[in-house]
């Protein structure tokens, strides 16, 4: 019956938390469809009210995780960004939550109206959502860098000429991790002989290339690149187990081993949950690179990016081990929650 009452009482507080948000999402979404005209004639001005339109929307959502009290740890290069850079900003995916990963860290920095998610390209057929995509200036695409060519040089060059701020975010691996994609992840490895990975997928790297060689541009704005690896820590319940003998009764209770990134925080958990930590701790780990130092040539790049994951594999499995305890972090910070 408790059992029953939490899983109602966790529904009706999504839904109360929900509905309001993803009515202000429509009208939001409305709004945005109506900037598209004006894009053309007034570029930057467009951008900047656009900006102002997803600050609103992602301050809400976030001050909606925020009221179920997660746990957000840092460590890294994190005092090294200033506030109000543009980068690249590359990240393993692990849940849908990734973004408020993400959105900590931008918020800091001043760059949450700023951050722009690379985004399937058939989304842009989808009325309201896929055109508010269109509207922020979202790089919308196919993975057939054939068709896509034309929309990232118009997506470069526009960012470029006008300097709109930005933090281009993309998820590398290009899907989330799980233990099924894992395994396709490691017949691969084998097949190409690499190193098989344990807490992350490895990263797609013809997006990269493309995203540096454009913005290797001696006119461009960004100059930087942002590494996120993202953690999940997650504690299931203990387990109790009761023996009965003719005699006696025993119970035996058992805790269990916190796994990374095998059970992230869903949707639904962090709309419901009325506490995230515990079970949940989330971590990020930022690192930050000049775009100049990085090699010059196409494959060069795309072997940065792969060395870069086999890296973030390693702070993953210290986290693993320690969680923030592990000295391969360097000094850890916490973002604040009310």
């Amino acid at each position: 019956m408790a059992s029953f009452l939490a899983r109602l009482a966790g529904a009706l507080r999504m839904v109360t938390l929900a509905g309001p948000y993803l009515f202000a999402w429509f009208l939001s979404d409305i709004l945005l469809t109506l900037t598209i005209p004006f894009s053309a004639i007034l570029p930057r001005q467009t951008y900047d009210f656009n900006s102002k339109i997803a600050n609103f929307l992602w301050t809400y959502i976030h001050r909606i995780l925020l009221l179920h009290k997660p746990q957000i740890s840092y460590s890294g290069a994190f005092k090294d960004i200033p506030s109000h850079e543009s980068a690249i900003v590359v990240a393993n995916h692990v849940s849908w939550s990734d973004f408020y990963l993400v959105h900590a860290l931008a918020i800091e920095k001043g760059m949450l109206s700023r951050c722009r998610y690379f985004a399937k390209s058939s989304l842009k057929w989808v009325p309201l959502l896929g055109w508010s995509f269109v509207a922020l200036g979202m790089p919308l695409v196919s993975r057939n860098w054939t068709n896509d060519q034309s929309e990232l040089e118009k997506l470069f060059g526009s960012m470029i000429r006008n300097k709109w701020p930005m933090w281009l975010v993309s998820y590398s691996e290009g899907t989330r991790y799980n233990p099924q994609k894992w395994q396709n992840m490691k017949t691969f490895a084998e097949g190409k002989g690499k190193k098989i990975l344990t807490h992350c997928l490895y990263p797609r790297t013809k997006g990269f290339v493309t995203c540096v060689r454009h913005l290797r541009n001696p006119d461009s704005h960004i100059k930087h690149i942002y590494d996120l690896t993202l953690a999940y820590q997650y504690t299931a319940p203990p387990t109790t187990t009761t023996t009965t003998t003719s005699s006696s009764s025993t119970t035996t209770t058992l805790s269990t081993r916190p796994t990374i990134n095998l059970t992230p925080a869903t949707i639904y958990d962090t709309f419901s949950m009325p506490s995230l930590s515990p079970p949940w701790r989330f971590h990020v780990h930022v690192e930050r690179f000049l775009i100049k130092d990085l090699p010059e040539d196409d494959r060069g790049v795309a072997e940065w990016l792969e060395k870069r994951w086999l890296a973030k594999d390693e702070i993953l499995k210290g986290l693993d081990g320690e969680w923030t305890e592990f000295e391969g972090l360097g000094e850890v910070g916490y973002f604040a929650t009310p």
